[in-house]
Protein backbone atom coordinates (compact mmCIF):
# COMPACT_ATOMS: atom_id res chain seq x y z
CA UNK A 1 0.00 0.00 0.00
CA UNK A 2 2.84 2.34 0.90
CA UNK A 3 4.52 1.45 -2.38
CA UNK A 4 1.38 2.39 -4.35
CA UNK A 5 1.12 5.65 -2.43
CA UNK A 6 4.76 6.48 -3.22
CA UNK A 7 4.15 5.84 -6.94
CA UNK A 8 1.07 8.08 -6.90
CA UNK A 9 2.96 10.92 -5.27
CA UNK A 10 5.79 10.50 -7.85
CA UNK A 11 3.31 10.68 -10.74
CA UNK A 12 1.67 13.75 -9.24
CA UNK A 13 5.04 15.50 -9.02
CA UNK A 14 5.77 14.66 -12.64
CA UNK A 15 2.35 16.02 -13.73
CA UNK A 16 2.87 19.21 -11.79
CA UNK A 17 6.29 19.62 -13.40
CA UNK A 18 4.84 19.19 -16.88
CA UNK A 19 2.12 21.75 -16.14
CA UNK A 20 4.74 24.13 -14.80
CA UNK A 21 6.94 23.72 -17.88
CA UNK A 22 3.90 24.15 -20.16
CA UNK A 23 3.03 27.40 -18.48
CA UNK A 24 6.47 28.68 -19.23
CA UNK A 25 6.44 27.53 -22.90
CA UNK A 26 2.86 28.51 -23.91
CA UNK A 27 1.90 32.09 -23.10
CA UNK A 28 -1.64 32.21 -21.80
CA UNK A 29 -1.60 36.04 -21.52
CA UNK A 30 -2.83 37.84 -24.73
CA UNK A 31 -0.46 40.47 -26.18
CA UNK A 32 -1.01 43.34 -28.62
CA UNK A 33 1.18 43.09 -31.75
CA UNK A 34 1.28 44.35 -35.38
CA UNK A 35 1.21 42.15 -38.44
CA UNK A 36 3.19 43.59 -41.37
CA UNK A 37 1.98 43.05 -44.96
CA UNK A 38 3.95 43.97 -48.10
CA UNK A 39 2.01 43.90 -51.35
CA UNK A 40 -0.71 41.88 -49.62
CA UNK A 41 1.74 39.20 -48.42
CA UNK A 42 2.42 38.82 -44.65
CA UNK A 43 6.01 39.34 -43.51
CA UNK A 44 5.57 38.71 -39.77
CA UNK A 45 4.69 40.23 -36.41
CA UNK A 46 6.38 43.15 -34.65
CA UNK A 47 5.78 44.73 -31.27
CA UNK A 48 5.68 48.38 -32.40
CA UNK A 49 4.48 50.03 -35.61
CA UNK A 50 6.00 53.33 -34.56
CA UNK A 51 9.40 51.70 -33.99
CA UNK A 52 9.43 50.30 -37.55
CA UNK A 53 8.53 53.68 -39.06
CA UNK A 54 11.27 55.41 -37.06
CA UNK A 55 13.80 52.77 -38.06
CA UNK A 56 12.94 53.21 -41.77
CA UNK A 57 13.39 56.97 -41.49
CA UNK A 58 16.65 56.56 -39.57
CA UNK A 59 18.25 54.24 -42.16
CA UNK A 60 17.47 56.37 -45.27
CA UNK A 61 20.02 59.17 -44.98
CA UNK A 62 21.00 58.72 -48.65
CA UNK A 63 17.46 59.44 -49.85
CA UNK A 64 17.24 62.46 -47.52
CA UNK A 65 20.43 63.94 -48.95
CA UNK A 66 19.47 63.25 -52.58
CA UNK A 67 16.07 64.93 -52.34
CA UNK A 68 16.82 67.32 -49.46
CA UNK A 69 13.94 66.04 -47.32
CA UNK A 70 13.65 65.57 -43.57
CA UNK A 71 11.68 62.35 -43.51
CA UNK A 72 11.43 59.06 -45.42
CA UNK A 73 8.33 56.87 -45.27
CA UNK A 74 7.46 53.21 -45.72
CA UNK A 75 6.56 51.87 -49.20
CA UNK A 76 3.02 52.58 -50.37
CA UNK A 77 2.23 48.88 -50.50
CA UNK A 78 3.23 48.31 -46.88
CA UNK A 79 0.32 47.82 -44.48
CA UNK A 80 0.54 47.31 -40.71
CA UNK A 81 -2.45 45.86 -38.88
CA UNK A 82 -2.94 45.61 -35.12
CA UNK A 83 -3.69 42.08 -33.76
CA UNK A 84 -4.00 40.18 -30.48
CA UNK A 85 -1.93 37.00 -30.28
CA UNK A 86 -0.71 34.47 -27.75
CA UNK A 87 2.06 32.30 -29.07
CA UNK A 88 3.21 33.49 -32.56
CA UNK A 89 6.82 34.43 -33.23
CA UNK A 90 7.67 38.11 -32.85
CA UNK A 91 10.28 39.44 -35.34
CA UNK A 92 12.79 42.13 -34.63
CA UNK A 93 12.35 45.52 -36.35
CA UNK A 94 15.71 45.00 -38.09
CA UNK A 95 14.61 41.67 -39.62
CA UNK A 96 11.34 43.09 -40.95
CA UNK A 97 13.17 46.16 -42.32
CA UNK A 98 15.57 43.90 -44.26
CA UNK A 99 12.65 42.04 -45.82
CA UNK A 100 11.04 45.33 -46.90
CA UNK A 101 14.31 46.76 -48.27
CA UNK A 102 14.83 43.70 -50.48
CA UNK A 103 11.36 43.77 -52.00
CA UNK A 104 10.13 47.36 -52.27
CA UNK A 105 11.04 51.08 -52.42
CA UNK A 106 10.77 53.63 -49.67
CA UNK A 107 8.81 56.85 -50.23
CA UNK A 108 8.96 60.60 -49.67
CA UNK A 109 6.16 63.14 -49.45
CA UNK A 110 5.40 65.07 -52.64
CA UNK A 111 2.86 65.76 -55.38
CA UNK A 112 1.62 63.55 -58.20
CA UNK A 113 0.42 65.48 -61.25
CA UNK A 114 -1.80 63.50 -63.62
CA UNK A 115 -2.09 64.87 -67.17
CA UNK A 116 -4.86 63.34 -69.23
CA UNK A 117 -6.24 64.13 -72.65
CA UNK A 118 -5.43 64.53 -76.32
CA UNK A 119 -1.75 64.98 -77.06
CA UNK A 120 -0.26 65.47 -80.52
CA UNK A 121 -3.26 67.05 -82.24
CA UNK A 122 -0.95 68.84 -84.66
CA UNK A 123 -2.46 68.90 -88.13
CA UNK A 124 1.08 68.38 -89.36
CA UNK A 125 1.43 65.02 -87.65
CA UNK A 126 -2.30 64.46 -88.17
CA UNK A 127 -2.59 62.07 -85.28
CA UNK A 128 -4.69 62.15 -82.13
CA UNK A 129 -3.60 60.15 -79.18
CA UNK A 130 -5.30 59.74 -75.82
CA UNK A 131 -2.61 59.55 -73.18
CA UNK A 132 -2.43 59.68 -69.40
CA UNK A 133 0.87 60.31 -67.68
CA UNK A 134 2.09 61.12 -64.20
CA UNK A 135 4.69 63.68 -63.18
CA UNK A 136 6.27 63.79 -59.72
CA UNK A 137 7.48 66.87 -57.81
CA UNK A 138 8.24 67.60 -54.18
CA UNK A 139 7.23 71.25 -54.40
CA UNK A 140 3.97 72.20 -56.16
CA UNK A 141 5.53 75.56 -57.06
CA UNK A 142 8.03 73.75 -59.33
CA UNK A 143 5.13 72.48 -61.44
CA UNK A 144 3.17 75.74 -61.63
CA UNK A 145 6.28 77.71 -62.62
CA UNK A 146 7.27 75.08 -65.22
CA UNK A 147 3.78 75.22 -66.74
CA UNK A 148 4.02 79.01 -66.93
CA UNK A 149 7.38 78.77 -68.76
CA UNK A 150 5.96 76.18 -71.17
CA UNK A 151 2.91 78.31 -71.93
CA UNK A 152 5.12 81.32 -72.60
CA UNK A 153 7.14 79.26 -75.08
CA UNK A 154 4.08 79.11 -77.35
CA UNK A 155 2.25 82.32 -76.44
CA UNK A 156 3.93 85.68 -77.06
CA UNK A 157 4.67 87.83 -74.02
CA UNK A 158 2.38 90.53 -75.39
CA UNK A 159 -0.56 88.16 -75.88
CA UNK A 160 0.02 86.51 -72.50
CA UNK A 161 0.06 89.88 -70.70
CA UNK A 162 -3.01 91.21 -72.52
CA UNK A 163 -5.05 88.10 -71.73
CA UNK A 164 -3.84 87.45 -68.16
CA UNK A 165 -4.37 91.10 -67.14
CA UNK A 166 -7.74 91.23 -68.94
CA UNK A 167 -6.74 94.32 -70.90
CA UNK A 168 -9.23 95.95 -73.25
CA UNK A 169 -8.92 94.73 -76.84
CA UNK A 170 -10.38 96.12 -80.04
CA UNK A 171 -9.76 95.91 -83.77
CA UNK A 172 -9.64 99.29 -85.55
CA UNK A 173 -8.83 98.21 -89.10
CA UNK A 174 -6.78 95.03 -88.88
CA UNK A 175 -5.54 93.17 -85.83
CA UNK A 176 -6.73 90.57 -83.36
CA UNK A 177 -8.71 89.97 -80.19
CA UNK A 178 -7.44 87.18 -77.91
CA UNK A 179 -10.57 85.32 -76.88
CA UNK A 180 -9.11 82.38 -74.92
CA UNK A 181 -5.81 80.94 -73.75
CA UNK A 182 -6.06 77.63 -71.91
CA UNK A 183 -4.60 74.15 -71.43
CA UNK A 184 -6.82 71.64 -73.18
CA UNK A 185 -5.85 68.65 -71.04
CA UNK A 186 -7.31 67.56 -67.73
CA UNK A 187 -4.71 68.12 -65.00
CA UNK A 188 -5.05 66.88 -61.41
CA UNK A 189 -2.62 67.50 -58.52
CA UNK A 190 -2.61 65.24 -55.47
CA UNK A 191 -0.33 65.23 -52.44
CA UNK A 192 0.86 61.74 -51.53
CA UNK A 193 3.89 59.56 -50.88
CA UNK A 194 6.11 58.96 -53.93
CA UNK A 195 8.54 56.11 -54.47
CA UNK A 196 12.09 57.42 -54.16
CA UNK A 197 12.93 55.42 -57.31
CA UNK A 198 10.54 57.47 -59.50
CA UNK A 199 11.80 60.31 -61.70
CA UNK A 200 11.14 63.29 -59.44
CA UNK A 201 11.61 66.80 -60.87
CA UNK A 202 13.35 69.08 -58.40
CA UNK A 203 13.75 72.31 -60.40
CA UNK A 204 11.51 74.44 -62.59
CA UNK A 205 13.96 74.46 -65.53
CA UNK A 206 14.32 70.67 -65.50
CA UNK A 207 10.56 70.13 -65.56
CA UNK A 208 9.94 72.90 -68.14
CA UNK A 209 12.41 71.19 -70.48
CA UNK A 210 10.55 67.88 -70.04
CA UNK A 211 7.17 69.53 -70.68
CA UNK A 212 8.56 70.87 -73.98
CA UNK A 213 10.64 67.94 -75.22
CA UNK A 214 9.30 64.87 -73.43
CA UNK A 215 11.93 62.16 -72.98
CA UNK A 216 14.04 63.57 -75.81
CA UNK A 217 16.21 66.59 -75.09
CA UNK A 218 17.77 69.55 -76.78
CA UNK A 219 21.30 69.21 -78.13
CA UNK A 220 24.02 71.58 -79.31
CA UNK A 221 24.84 72.06 -82.97
CA UNK A 222 27.93 73.84 -84.32
CA UNK A 223 27.08 75.99 -87.33
CA UNK A 224 28.90 75.08 -90.54
CA UNK A 225 29.75 77.29 -93.49
CA UNK A 226 26.66 77.99 -95.59
CA UNK A 227 24.18 77.03 -92.86
CA UNK A 228 20.98 79.02 -92.49
CA UNK A 229 18.28 78.73 -89.86
CA UNK A 230 16.03 77.11 -92.46
CA UNK A 231 18.59 74.46 -93.52
CA UNK A 232 19.70 73.66 -89.96
CA UNK A 233 16.06 73.23 -88.90
CA UNK A 234 15.10 71.11 -91.91
CA UNK A 235 18.18 68.86 -91.69
CA UNK A 236 17.36 68.16 -88.04
CA UNK A 237 13.64 67.48 -88.65
CA UNK A 238 12.53 70.78 -87.14
CA UNK A 239 10.45 73.68 -88.39
CA UNK A 240 11.96 77.16 -88.36
CA UNK A 241 9.38 78.09 -85.68
CA UNK A 242 10.68 75.29 -83.45
CA UNK A 243 14.27 76.44 -84.02
CA UNK A 244 13.37 80.01 -83.04
CA UNK A 245 11.47 78.74 -80.01
CA UNK A 246 14.50 77.02 -78.48
CA UNK A 247 16.91 79.70 -79.75
CA UNK A 248 15.12 82.89 -78.62
CA UNK A 249 18.14 85.12 -79.33
CA UNK A 250 17.26 84.87 -83.05
CA UNK A 251 14.35 87.17 -83.87
CA UNK A 252 13.30 85.65 -87.20
CA UNK A 253 14.20 82.94 -89.72
CA UNK A 254 16.25 85.33 -91.84
CA UNK A 255 18.71 86.03 -89.01
CA UNK A 256 22.30 85.15 -89.93
CA UNK A 257 24.24 82.21 -88.53
CA UNK A 258 28.02 82.34 -88.20
CA UNK A 259 30.38 79.44 -88.78
CA UNK A 260 31.42 77.90 -85.45
CA UNK A 261 28.42 79.36 -83.60
CA UNK A 262 26.62 77.07 -81.13
CA UNK A 263 22.85 76.73 -81.50
CA UNK A 264 20.31 74.37 -79.95
CA UNK A 265 18.43 71.68 -81.86
CA UNK A 266 15.81 69.21 -80.71
CA UNK A 267 12.43 67.76 -81.61
CA UNK A 268 9.62 69.29 -79.56
CA UNK A 269 7.14 66.92 -77.97
CA UNK A 270 4.88 69.06 -75.74
CA UNK A 271 3.30 67.09 -72.91
CA UNK A 272 0.02 69.01 -73.02
CA UNK A 273 -1.91 71.19 -75.44
CA UNK A 274 -1.78 74.97 -75.00
CA UNK A 275 -4.68 76.45 -76.94
CA UNK A 276 -5.05 80.05 -78.11
CA UNK A 277 -8.27 81.18 -79.79
CA UNK A 278 -8.34 84.56 -81.56
CA UNK A 279 -10.58 86.64 -83.75
CA UNK A 280 -8.29 88.14 -86.38
CA UNK A 281 -8.87 90.66 -89.15
CA UNK A 282 -6.24 90.76 -91.89
CA UNK A 283 -5.69 91.76 -95.49
CA UNK A 284 -5.44 88.60 -97.56
CA UNK A 285 -4.06 88.43 -101.06
CA UNK A 286 -6.40 86.84 -103.58
CA UNK A 287 -4.37 85.19 -106.32
CA UNK A 288 -5.17 85.81 -109.94
CA UNK A 289 -5.83 83.05 -112.46
CA UNK A 290 -4.27 82.70 -115.89
CA UNK A 291 -6.59 82.48 -118.87
CA UNK A 292 -5.23 81.12 -122.15
CA UNK A 293 -6.29 82.24 -125.63
CA UNK A 294 -5.17 80.45 -128.81
CA UNK A 295 -4.20 82.26 -132.00
CA UNK A 296 -4.38 80.17 -135.20
CA UNK A 297 -2.20 82.70 -137.02
CA UNK A 298 0.76 82.04 -134.72
CA UNK A 299 2.83 78.86 -134.60
CA UNK A 300 2.84 76.45 -131.63
CA UNK A 301 5.44 77.75 -129.17
CA UNK A 302 4.41 81.38 -129.54
CA UNK A 303 3.32 82.98 -126.24
CA UNK A 304 2.39 86.55 -125.44
CA UNK A 305 0.94 88.10 -122.26
CA UNK A 306 -2.00 90.17 -123.44
CA UNK A 307 -3.01 91.27 -119.93
CA UNK A 308 -0.83 91.22 -116.85
CA UNK A 309 -2.33 89.47 -113.86
CA UNK A 310 -2.73 91.44 -110.67
CA UNK A 311 -3.60 89.85 -107.33
CA UNK A 312 -6.57 91.25 -105.47
CA UNK A 313 -6.91 92.03 -101.77
CA UNK A 314 -9.67 90.95 -99.40
CA UNK A 315 -10.26 92.05 -95.83
CA UNK A 316 -10.94 88.81 -93.98
CA UNK A 317 -12.31 88.22 -90.48
CA UNK A 318 -11.48 84.78 -89.10
CA UNK A 319 -11.75 82.68 -85.96
CA UNK A 320 -8.34 81.03 -85.57
CA UNK A 321 -7.44 78.20 -83.19
CA UNK A 322 -3.80 77.35 -82.47
CA UNK A 323 -2.46 74.42 -80.47
CA UNK A 324 1.12 74.68 -79.20
CA UNK A 325 1.76 77.52 -81.61
CA UNK A 326 0.43 75.74 -84.70
CA UNK A 327 -2.76 76.77 -86.47
CA UNK A 328 -5.16 73.83 -86.42
CA UNK A 329 -8.43 75.43 -87.51
CA UNK A 330 -9.55 78.56 -89.35
CA UNK A 331 -13.15 79.64 -89.83
CA UNK A 332 -13.75 82.68 -92.04
CA UNK A 333 -16.72 84.69 -90.75
CA UNK A 334 -16.57 87.72 -93.07
CA UNK A 335 -14.88 88.69 -96.35
CA UNK A 336 -14.79 92.20 -97.88
CA UNK A 337 -13.20 92.97 -101.24
CA UNK A 338 -10.63 95.78 -100.95
CA UNK A 339 -9.03 95.44 -104.38
CA UNK A 340 -10.43 93.30 -107.23
CA UNK A 341 -8.43 90.60 -109.02
CA UNK A 342 -7.23 91.14 -112.58
CA UNK A 343 -6.71 87.78 -114.27
CA UNK A 344 -3.73 87.24 -116.55
CA UNK A 345 -4.48 86.58 -120.20
CA UNK A 346 -1.89 84.69 -122.23
CA UNK A 347 -2.11 84.24 -126.01
CA UNK A 348 -0.52 81.06 -127.39
CA UNK A 349 0.08 79.96 -130.95
CA UNK A 350 -1.92 77.04 -132.29
CA UNK A 351 -0.71 76.86 -135.91
CA UNK A 352 1.23 73.65 -136.68
CA UNK A 353 4.50 73.72 -138.58
CA UNK A 354 4.91 71.48 -141.60
CA UNK A 355 7.87 69.64 -140.02
CA UNK A 356 7.92 68.11 -136.54
CA UNK A 357 10.13 68.91 -133.63
CA UNK A 358 8.93 72.50 -133.21
CA UNK A 359 9.45 74.54 -130.08
CA UNK A 360 6.12 73.44 -128.65
CA UNK A 361 7.27 69.93 -127.64
CA UNK A 362 6.76 69.17 -123.96
CA UNK A 363 9.37 68.18 -121.42
CA UNK A 364 9.79 64.76 -119.80
CA UNK A 365 9.72 63.51 -116.26
CA UNK A 366 13.05 64.96 -115.25
CA UNK A 367 11.62 68.23 -113.90
CA UNK A 368 12.03 68.79 -110.19
CA UNK A 369 11.16 72.50 -109.97
CA UNK A 370 7.68 73.68 -110.99
CA UNK A 371 7.42 76.84 -113.08
CA UNK A 372 5.90 79.59 -110.95
CA UNK A 373 2.76 81.08 -112.45
CA UNK A 374 1.77 77.97 -114.40
CA UNK A 375 -0.26 76.57 -111.52
CA UNK A 376 -3.67 77.58 -110.24
CA UNK A 377 -4.50 77.89 -106.55
CA UNK A 378 -6.46 74.78 -105.44
CA UNK A 379 -8.92 76.45 -103.03
CA UNK A 380 -11.30 79.39 -102.83
CA UNK A 381 -9.32 80.94 -99.95
CA UNK A 382 -5.61 81.45 -99.48
CA UNK A 383 -5.00 81.01 -95.73
CA UNK A 384 -2.23 78.45 -95.17
CA UNK A 385 -2.68 76.99 -91.70
CA UNK A 386 0.34 74.68 -91.85
CA UNK A 387 3.24 74.95 -94.26
CA UNK A 388 5.55 72.44 -95.88
CA UNK A 389 8.37 71.14 -93.69
CA UNK A 390 9.16 69.39 -90.42
CA UNK A 391 7.16 69.77 -87.24
CA UNK A 392 7.41 67.58 -84.12
CA UNK A 393 9.98 65.50 -86.04
CA UNK A 394 7.61 64.54 -88.87
CA UNK A 395 7.75 65.88 -92.43
CA UNK A 396 4.54 67.60 -93.47
CA UNK A 397 4.79 66.87 -97.19
CA UNK A 398 2.37 69.55 -98.37
CA UNK A 399 0.51 72.64 -97.18
CA UNK A 400 -2.80 72.84 -95.33
CA UNK A 401 -5.23 75.44 -96.65
CA UNK A 402 -8.08 76.42 -94.32
CA UNK A 403 -10.78 79.02 -93.81
CA UNK A 404 -12.80 78.40 -96.99
CA UNK A 405 -15.60 76.53 -95.23
CA UNK A 406 -16.85 72.96 -95.21
CA UNK A 407 -17.75 71.73 -98.71
CA UNK A 408 -16.11 74.72 -100.45
CA UNK A 409 -14.74 74.07 -103.93
CA UNK A 410 -11.38 72.44 -104.56
CA UNK A 411 -9.81 73.11 -107.99
CA UNK A 412 -7.31 71.22 -110.13
CA UNK A 413 -4.02 73.14 -109.95
CA UNK A 414 -3.22 72.23 -113.56
CA UNK A 415 -4.66 70.07 -116.32
CA UNK A 416 -3.98 66.34 -116.17
CA UNK A 417 -5.44 62.89 -115.60
CA UNK A 418 -6.94 61.65 -112.35
CA UNK A 419 -4.94 58.59 -111.23
CA UNK A 420 -6.63 58.12 -107.84
CA UNK A 421 -9.98 59.18 -106.41
CA UNK A 422 -10.98 57.17 -103.39
CA UNK A 423 -11.81 56.73 -99.75
CA UNK A 424 -8.90 54.77 -98.37
CA UNK A 425 -9.40 52.73 -95.17
CA UNK A 426 -6.17 52.80 -93.21
CA UNK A 427 -5.02 55.99 -94.87
CA UNK A 428 -2.84 56.77 -97.84
CA UNK A 429 0.88 56.12 -97.25
CA UNK A 430 1.35 59.82 -96.53
CA UNK A 431 -0.67 59.55 -93.34
CA UNK A 432 -3.95 61.18 -94.36
CA UNK A 433 -5.68 58.91 -91.86
CA UNK A 434 -8.38 56.28 -91.69
CA UNK A 435 -11.19 56.89 -94.20
CA UNK A 436 -9.50 59.98 -95.63
CA UNK A 437 -10.91 60.95 -99.03
CA UNK A 438 -8.37 62.16 -101.57
CA UNK A 439 -7.63 62.74 -105.26
CA UNK A 440 -4.30 62.46 -107.11
CA UNK A 441 -3.74 64.06 -110.52
CA UNK A 442 -0.93 63.24 -112.97
CA UNK A 443 -0.06 66.41 -114.90
CA UNK A 444 2.02 64.59 -117.55
CA UNK A 445 5.08 66.75 -116.99
CA UNK A 446 6.65 64.81 -114.15
CA UNK A 447 4.47 66.43 -111.49
CA UNK A 448 1.57 65.04 -109.46
CA UNK A 449 -0.73 66.88 -107.07
CA UNK A 450 -2.67 65.47 -104.11
CA UNK A 451 -5.91 66.85 -102.61
CA UNK A 452 -6.72 65.20 -99.25
CA UNK A 453 -9.30 65.31 -96.41
CA UNK A 454 -12.17 65.96 -98.85
CA UNK A 455 -15.67 65.80 -97.43
CA UNK A 456 -17.70 62.57 -97.85
CA UNK A 457 -19.32 62.42 -101.28
CA UNK A 458 -17.25 65.40 -102.41
CA UNK A 459 -15.00 63.71 -104.96
CA UNK A 460 -16.45 64.98 -108.24
CA UNK A 461 -13.94 63.25 -110.55
CA UNK A 462 -12.98 59.61 -110.88
CA UNK A 463 -9.86 57.67 -111.83
CA UNK A 464 -9.18 58.06 -115.57
CA UNK A 465 -10.95 61.43 -115.93
CA UNK A 466 -9.10 64.20 -117.75
CA UNK A 467 -9.36 67.52 -115.95
CA UNK A 468 -8.45 71.08 -116.88
CA UNK A 469 -6.74 73.73 -114.80
CA UNK A 470 -9.22 75.41 -112.45
CA UNK A 471 -11.86 72.68 -112.81
CA UNK A 472 -13.81 71.92 -109.62
CA UNK A 473 -12.76 68.41 -108.57
CA UNK A 474 -13.98 68.17 -104.95
CA UNK A 475 -15.14 69.79 -101.74
CA UNK A 476 -13.13 70.71 -98.63
CA UNK A 477 -13.71 68.56 -95.56
CA UNK A 478 -12.01 66.88 -92.61
CA UNK A 479 -12.11 63.15 -93.33
CA UNK A 480 -9.24 61.06 -92.02
CA UNK A 481 -7.12 62.21 -89.10
CA UNK A 482 -7.80 65.93 -89.55
CA UNK A 483 -8.23 68.37 -86.66
CA UNK A 484 -10.52 70.71 -88.60
CA UNK A 485 -11.84 71.54 -92.06
CA UNK A 486 -8.92 72.04 -94.42
CA UNK A 487 -7.30 70.86 -97.65
CA UNK A 488 -3.98 69.03 -97.57
CA UNK A 489 -2.40 70.03 -100.90
CA UNK A 490 0.64 67.98 -101.89
CA UNK A 491 3.02 68.58 -104.80
CA UNK A 492 5.27 65.78 -106.05
CA UNK A 493 7.94 65.15 -108.63
CA UNK A 494 7.19 61.56 -109.65
CA UNK A 495 4.39 59.37 -108.34
CA UNK A 496 3.69 60.13 -104.66
CA UNK A 497 5.37 57.83 -102.12
CA UNK A 498 6.39 55.27 -104.75
CA UNK A 499 9.71 56.68 -105.95
CA UNK A 500 8.46 60.26 -106.02
CA UNK A 501 9.80 63.25 -104.15
CA UNK A 502 7.64 65.73 -102.26
CA UNK A 503 8.14 69.42 -103.04
CA UNK A 504 7.03 72.60 -101.34
CA UNK A 505 3.79 73.54 -103.19
CA UNK A 506 4.44 77.22 -102.53
CA UNK A 507 7.41 77.09 -104.95
CA UNK A 508 4.82 76.96 -107.75
CA UNK A 509 3.24 80.30 -106.77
Amino acid sequence: MKKIKRISIFLLVICLSVVSLGAKKFNTVPQEVYRVYLGGQPLGLIKSKEALEKYIDLRQEEIKKKYKVDKVYAPDNLHIQKEITYNEKIYSIKDIYSMIEDKSNFTIRGYVITIKGIKGTSSTVEKEEQKTQKIYVLDKKVFTEAVDKTVRAFISNEDYTIYSENKKQEIVDTGKIIEKIYIENEIKIKKQNISANEKIFLTTDELAKYLLFGKSSEQEYIVKSGDTIETVAYNNKMSTDEFLLINPTFKNASALLYEGENVKIGILNPQFNIVQENEEVSLEEKKYSTETKYDNSQYVGYSHVEQQGVNGVNKVTQKIRRINGETTNIVTTKTEEVKPVTNEIVVKGQKQRSSGGGPGSSGGYGNIVPTAGDWGWPASCSSVSSGYGYRWGFLHDGVDIAGCGYGSNIFAAQSGTVVASQKKPGGYPGGYGDNGEYIIIDHHNGFFTIYAHLCPGCRYVQKGDNVSKGQVIGGMGHTGAATGTHLHFGFWSGFPYYGGRSLNPMSAY
